[in-house]
């Protein structure tokens, strides 16, 4: 490994992964197609129901007005229910609709297979080394999610 390429080809790695992921999951998911970021706060509004807007926005790293557009698209679609927070009536909080629920599921269920299926196809050791590199790779988001939030 040379130490000035690694980051990169780290990053490349990682990305080329989760784009395939969910390129292939958007295919076989039944409509309507969710983009990653519809999928990113679906996820995220079903760990904390009731977060608002702006610290969705923060949390997904995303402007607020793009985070209330994937909002109304989530809401249309019947994923997303948004109420007013009865502190400041100006704001809104953001649940999950049942749908929301089957539908991350199912997503779930279907990225887990796909992964295990390839995964399976890899040799022992190159399972054994995606295996050992987890809680890594789980520390090196945790430190990008930190920086994310300083800023």
């Amino acid at each position: 490994m040379e130490p000035e390429t690694f980051p990169e080809e780290l990053a490349d790695a990682v990305v080329g992964v989760q784009r395939l992921i969910r390129r292939r999951l958007r295919r076989e998911m039944p409509d309507p197609r969710l983009r990653g970021a519809e999928v990113d706060l679906l996820r995220l509004v079903l760990a904390r129901p009731g977060i608002g807007i702006s610290e969705a926005a923060k949390d997904l790293a995303l402007a607020a007005n793009s985070v209330s557009t994937l909002v109304n698209q989530l809401v249309g679609a019947g994923y997303l229910v948004r109420e007013t927070d009865p502190a400041d009536r100006r704001a809104a909080r953001l649940l999950p609709a049942p749908a929301a629920e089957t539908r991350l599921r199912e997503w779930r269920r279907r990225r887990a297979e796909l992964v295990r299926r390839h995964v399976s196809r890899l040799d022992e050791p190159d399972r054994e080394a995606l295996h050992a590199a987890i809680p890594a790779l789980r520390k090196l988001a945790d430190t990008l999610h930190e920086e994310a939030e300083d800023s």
